[in-house]
């Protein structure tokens, strides 16, 4: 009979647990509110001074006042992709074996040890 090999666990197989999750979603928010923040202060400066081009500038500026909010409240809300869903998992797809793996019995060595033939 053929025995399995053993395979170990991953670490990095594990997904992120909620309250990480929850805060990388806080602060990409806050990171995102800030920019609406400096788009404001910018824009409010630019009129001050008279610069060039303001015509051009307060329109952008106006754009990522408004759709900043917007798409800040989306991915705050949302989760990470699935796992069948991830690009990384489609491009290094490795062969996955649904068997739990084999504990070591108390006798087998760690690694394998090849005889040499003489």
């Amino acid at each position: 009979m053929k025995r399995q090999a053993y395979q170990p666990i991953l670490i990095t197989d594990a997904s992120r647990s909620q309250d990480d999750q929850l805060n990388s979603r806080q602060k990409r928010y806050v990171l995102m509110m800030g920019i609406r923040v400096a788009c404001l202060v910018v824009g409010a400066v630019l009129v001050g001074v008279k610069a060039p081009l303001l015509w051009l500038w307060l329109p952008l500026l106006g754009l990522g006042m408004v759709f900043i909010p917007w798409l800040a409240v989306l991915l705050a809300n949302d989760r990470p992709p699935k796992e069948e869903h991830r690009l990384a998992n489609k491009l290094h797809h490795r062969h996955r074996d649904d068997s739990p793996p084999m504990a070591l019995s108390a006798e087998e060595p760690a690694h394998k040890v090849i005889d040499a033939e003489p």
